[in-house]
C-alpha cells in the first residue's frame, strides 16, 4: 500500500476528514475530490471536481490513482427531496465515477453506501447481507441503485453498509445525546433499552483500508457496525461512565416519551431513539477485518471532548 494514490470523494465531510487521516497514516498516497478548495484540509493533495450532480470530468482527478474511495454524496435528510436528485447524485454520479475509476485502470473502488440500501430506520429482525434488500426511502433506494449498478461492471469494487456513525466532530442525533448525557440531571431515558447497531468512525476507517486490500473479497457489500448493540439508556450510561459518572437514568414507559415527542412536534426523533436496528457486521469479520474500539469505549470518550469537537 505505501506509496498507492487513492482518491478519496466526500472529503470534506464528517467521515471524509477522518478518511484523509487515517489512509495518509497507514502509508496511502492521498487526493481529496472537492467541490471547491478547502484550506482547512491543507497538507492534503486537492483536486477540484465540482458538483456531482452535473457532468464531471475525473481524467484528471484519476491520473495516477491506484484505488478510489467514493464517499461523495447526497446525505439522508428529513426534509423530502425529489427521488430524482437522490438517483442523479446517489446512483448516476457514483456509476459515472466507476466507468472513469474502470477506464483509468484502478485496482479497487470502495463505494460508502448505507444500511439504508438493505433496510428502513428500524428492523424487529438483526440484519444480514443476506436478507433482500428492502430500502424504504429515496435515499436507500439510490444507494441500493449504485450497488447493483456497480454489480454489472467488471470493476474490482466493494460496497460498505455503515450504520449510524460517530466519532470526533459528529453532528445531528448523537452530538444531541452527548449534549444531554453532559447535563448534571437524571434522565428520564432509562426505558429505551431497544439495541441499535453503532459505528465508531475510527472503525469504519479501518473497514475502508481493509477493504482497499486483496484479503478483502470484491464484488459484494458488506455491513459495517461495532460488534454488538446498544440501547440508547446504554449509551448515555457509557457516556456519563467517560465523565466519570453514574448512569442517572429514570426508566420513564416509552409510550410517554412517545407522547411527549408529539406534542413538541419530534416523534422523528423519538422514533429514532426508541427504536431497534441491529446489523451484525459477521460477514466482514470473518473476512478478516478487525475493528479498534468498542463502542462503550468510544461513546466514552466522546463525551470528554472539548464542546467544540462533538
Amino acid at each position: 500500500m505505501s506509496g498507492e494514490r487513492v482518491l478519496v470523494t466526500g472529503a470534506s465531510g464528517f467521515v471524509g476528514r477522518h478518511l484523509l487521516r487515517e489512509l495518509s497514516a497507514a502509508g496511502y498516497l492521498v487526493r481529496a475530490a472537492l467541490r471547491r478548495p478547502l484550506p482547512e484540509i491543507a497538507g492534503f493533495e486537492q483536486v477540484i471536481v465540482g458538483d456531482l450532480s452535473g457532468f464531471v470530468d475525473w481524467s484528471a482527478a484519476l491520473a495516477g490513482v491506484r484505488h478510489v474511495v467514493h464517499g461523495a454524496g447526497l446525505a439522508h435528510a428529513d426534509t423530502a427531496l425529489p427521488e430524482e436528485a437522490y438517483r442523479r447524485v446517489n446512483t448516476d454520479a457514483t456509476l459515472a465515477l466507476a466507468d472513469a475509476a474502470r477506464a483509468a485502470g484502478v485496482a479497487r473502488f470502495v463505494f460508502l453506501s448505507s444500511i439504508r440500501a438493505q433496510s428502513g430506520p428500524a428492523n424487529d429482525l438483526p440484519l444480514s447481507e443476506r436478507d433482500p434488500p428492502a430500502p424504504t426511502d429515496a435515499y436507500g433506494r439510490s444507494k441500493l441503485a449504485a450497488e447493483r449498478g456497480l454489480a454489472e461492471r467488471d470493476l474490482a469494487w466493494v460496497a460498505l453498509r455503515p450504520v449510524l456513525v460517530y466519532g470526533p466532530g459528529v453532528k445531528a442525533n448523537m452530538a444531541g445525546l452527548v449534549r444531554l448525557a453532559r447535563l448534571p440531571l437524571p434522565l428520564p431515558l432509562g426505558g429505551l433499552k431497544a439495541p441499535r447497531s453503532l459505528l465508531a468512525v475510527e472503525n469504519l476507517c479501518e473497514a475502508v483500508i481493509f477493504a482497499l486490500g486483496e484479503a478483502c473479497p470484491a464484488r459484494r457489500s458488506f455491513i459495517v457496525s461495532d460488534p454488538g448493540a446498544l440501547g440508547v439508556a446504554d449509551m448515555l450510561a457509557a457516556m456519563r461512565a467517560g465523565l466519570g459518572r453514574r448512569p442517572g437514568l429514570i426508566a420513564v414507559p416509552p409510550a410517554l416519551l412517545g407522547l411527549a415527542a408529539r406534542l413538541i412536534g419530534r416523534p422523528g426523533v423519538y422514533e429514532r431513539l426508541a427504536n431497534g436496528l441491529v446489523a451484525p457486521p459477521d460477514a466482514l469479520l470473518s473476512a478478516g477485518w478487525q475493528p479498534r474500539i468498542g463502542s462503550e469505549a468510544a461513546l466514552a470518550r466522546l463525551a470528554v471532548l472539548p464542546a467544540g469537537e462533538v
